[in-house]
């Protein structure tokens, strides 16, 4: 609604992985269709989710993790399963972004880890790794780490292997904080 509401143009990218049903960040699990998930119910009347605001979809002080549409609740998945005190970060937009959400859970944190399904080279992912870097640089810890897609044409067979999974993302986390 936002969006729409918007009197800027707006540009909105809808990932295909949901059309069937919610995404818990497994791409290997069956999908649970959206009208037999409490997750398909909308509120009534008007809301918006208002542009350029970040949310904390999981608190934590190890490492923040910054991460946008389904890779989300893969970065979710990815903290619970090593047991990481992950903080993932939803970016919800990305320009205009939310860098004081994006900063201030850095500097708690010390650790960031970029999650996205593009590809590593010229993605998203190094915009964010240079705004890290350039406002969080004494509060780091370790280098930034970026989880992305391959650097080859997006497949339609074996399609879910080019997407980073729980165990890619989980790897990260753990080299990071060990780094």
């Amino acid at each position: 609604i936002a969006a729409i509401e918007d009197p800027d143009p707006v540009i909105f990218l809808e990932p295909k992985r949901l059309y069937n049903g919610p995404f818990d960040g497994h791409h290997d699990k069956p999908v649970t269709p959206w009208s037999k998930h409490e997750l398909g119910e909308v509120a009534d009347g008007h809301y918006t989710i208002p542009l350029g605001k970040a949310a904390i979809r999981r608190q934590g002080s190890a490492v923040t993790v910054l991460a946008y549409g389904t890779m989300v609740y893969v970065a979710q998945a990815a903290a619970e399963e090593t047991g990481i005190d992950a903080e993932v970060i939803d970016l919800r937009t990305l320009l205009p972004l939310d860098l004081d959400t994006i900063v201030a859970s850095v500097k708690k944190t010390g650790r960031c880890v970029v999650v996205h399904e593009a590809t590593l080279t010229s993605g998203f992912g190094a915009e964010l790794v240079s705004l890290v870097q350039e406002n969080c640089f004494y509060h780091l810890e370790a280098p930034v780490a970026r989880v992305a897609g391959w650097d080859t044409p997006y497949p339609h067979a074996q399609e879910w292997d080019y997407f980073p999974g729980p165990a890619r993302v989980g790897r990260a986390l753990l080299e990071t904080l060990e780094a």
